[in-house]
């Protein structure tokens, strides 16, 4: 366990949010749950914005990543639309999920439901350099499955 975890403040903007909380005591991820006061219906292949009823101060240097819970992916065909969401530390809006339906059937999200987990993540900022050439390897310019068996 880390001796100093990084401390992350919220506030709460709907008296229906949760606390994101772990599934286990190791694990990365920070469920969030749906601050709604009524069942979501997502038709086939259509998404809807879900509220946490939250903000966040991400510190600086670091970033919320928003990634799909397995349950709801697996159970109800529902994950984050944009797959993985990133959060900005100066980003002080609402958490909200767009939840995008992949399967042929109407899926639910219910109040108070966990929806998405956030893991909360270092970065390296870069500083891009024009060039006229790049460096060789053996790879080279091989693309999709040029690794691959031949």
């Amino acid at each position: 366990m880390i001796e100093h975890p990084i401390k992350v403040r919220y506030t709460r903007v709907s008296e229906l949010a949760h606390i994101p909380t772990r599934g286990s005591e190791k694990a990365a991820g920070y469920d969030l749950y749906a601050a709604i006061d009524s069942t979501i219906r997502i038709a086939p292949h259509e998404t809807a914005k879900i509220d946490t009823g939250l903000r966040f101060e991400i510190p600086d240097g670091y970033f919320a990543a928003i990634f799909a819970r397995s349950g709801i992916a697996a159970k109800e065909g529902l994950r984050p639309a944009n797959c993985t969401g990133v959060c900005d530390s100066d980003y002080r809006g609402n958490y909200i999920v767009a939840m995008h339906n992949d399967s042929e059937v109407t899926g639910v999200v219910e109040p108070g439901e966990r929806i998405a987990q956030m893991v909360v993540l270092p970065y390296l900022p870069v500083f891009f350099e024009e060039s006229d050439s790049l460096t060789d390897t053996e790879r080279g310019e091989g693309g999709f499955g040029s690794t691959g068996r031949q």
